[in-house]
């Protein structure tokens, strides 16, 4: 029998834990609806119920502790997360010794994109690279920084909010008081805003007509679908977006010099529709020295990136 590692992930509409090897090799997996709107106890409870599952999965197999990927603003080395905006009523919960009391195993909580990162960087097609960026692009931007080999957090493990990098000075104020971020030009919501705002001014598209036959709001993955049956409109507004994540990665290069930016979360998708204007900005835009060694590439993991993160950094944490 081998050792095993217990990965989970808490997101705003689902709690996910899976079983692994020490290798990286998913055992068994278990997820519930999160039920965020009934509050912390709720929560806490069902992400109790997620984790024993895996506990039983392991019929008696060593578990050498468990990670978990939540969302911020938390504290990595406490494991106290404090007001997530998609986790009501969660203010300075010690996430990590309620588990590590429950479980008496060792529990260790990260930022749910940093853990992603760290999942590429020893899993997926970051393995072997020492400096890279992850970006994740989906409701909203996140990021995860991995310099010289270990991720980059900062003096309050706050680091790597990628999203929230002013792209323009005079753009709309985002939710988290800034204005022109990344995020609020580019993540799903941006770019469903976009299309609606465009049809409405009597733009011709394909994109009304999918929502419509599912009788849903537009939707980024509508703008995706649209885009790859050439709809005009719906490669503008991703080539737009793609322009200012491209903006945001020249940023990221100049400061942290990675040779690797892996582009993941539901909006890469698009593929090269994202990529391409990604990666003609950077050729545009970024120094030389900067541009000349990086690879812009999609993630390898894809949802569940954060779960091979959570075990990564239980390994990381016990010098594995």
């Amino acid at each position: 029998m081998s050792d095993v590692i217990i990965g989970a992930d808490l997101g705003g509409t689902k709690i996910r834990s899976a079983l692994f090897d020490v290798r990286g090799h998913l055992l068994a997996r278990k997820s519930l609806p999160t039920l965020a709107s009934r509050g912390p106890d709720v929560v806490l409870g069902r992400i109790v119920a997620c984790l024993r599952e895996m506990v039983a999965a392991a019929q008696g197999q060593a578990i050498l502790g468990i990670g978990l990927g939540a969302p911020g603003p938390l504290n990595p080395w406490t494991g106290v997360i404090s007001t997530p905006p998609n986790l009501p009523g969660w203010h300075d919960v010690p996430l990590r010794d309620l588990l590590a009391q429950e479980f008496h195993l060792p529990v260790y909580v990260g930022n749910d994109a940093n853990l992603a990162a760290l999942g590429e960087h020893r899993f997926g097609v970051g393995k072997g690279v020492d400096d890279l960026i992850y970006i994740t692009i989906s409701t909203g931007i996140g990021g995860g920084i991995i310099s010289g080999g270990r991720l980059f957090l900062g003096a309050d493990g706050a680091a790597g909010e990628v999203g929230h990098q002013t792209i323009d000075i005079n753009g709309r104020r985002d939710r988290c008081g800034n204005v022109g971020c990344l995020e609020v030009l580019a993540a799903g919501p941006a770019i469903a805003r976009q299309a609606n705002e465009a049809i409405a001014r009597g733009e011709a598209t394909a994109i009304a007509t999918l929502a419509q036959a599912e009788n849903r709001p537009i939707s980024a993955e509508h703008v995706h679908r649209a885009a790859r049956q050439g709809d005009r409109l719906a490669r503008q507004i991703l080539a737009h977006a793609g322009e200012n994540i491209g903006v945001g990665v020249v940023n990221l290069l100049h400061l942290f010099n990675p040779r690797l930016v892996i582009i993941g979360g539901g909006v890469a998708n698009a593929g090269e529709l994202l990529l391409e204007p990604i990666r003609r900005t950077v050729q545009e835009r970024a120094m030389e020295v900067f541009r000349r060694n990086v690879r812009i590439v999609p993630a390898a993991l894809g949802d569940d990136a954060g779960l091979y993160g959570a075990v990564a950094l239980v390994l990381s944490e016990l010098g594995r």
